[in-house]
């Protein structure tokens, strides 16, 4: 299959996001609220074992938060 084929036959399928625009800043905010909560948690226990628990879940959720809140917001220049 070609590049044109495929771009003809993409053309009929638009792409639907995972979150709609109307609830990516409720997602973002979110995400942000849990990654402060688990970073709390982390800084009370910080321990080889709560790395993975909450270390690692914080930083996933801040940084798809501000991606999400970004997005919602509108990046002007």
């Amino acid at each position: 299959m070609s590049l044109n084929e495929l771009w003809e036959a993409a053309a009929g399928s638009p792409f639907t996001p995972a979150v709609s625009k109307d609830y990516q800043l409720t997602v973002g905010f979110t995400l942000l609220l849990a990654g402060v909560v688990l970073t709390i948690l982390f800084g009370l226990n910080r321990s080889f074992i709560s790395l993975p628990l909450y270390g690692i879940p914080a930083s996933l959720a801040f940084g798809f938060g501000a991606v999400y809140t970004i997005c919602a917001v509108g990046v002007y220049v």
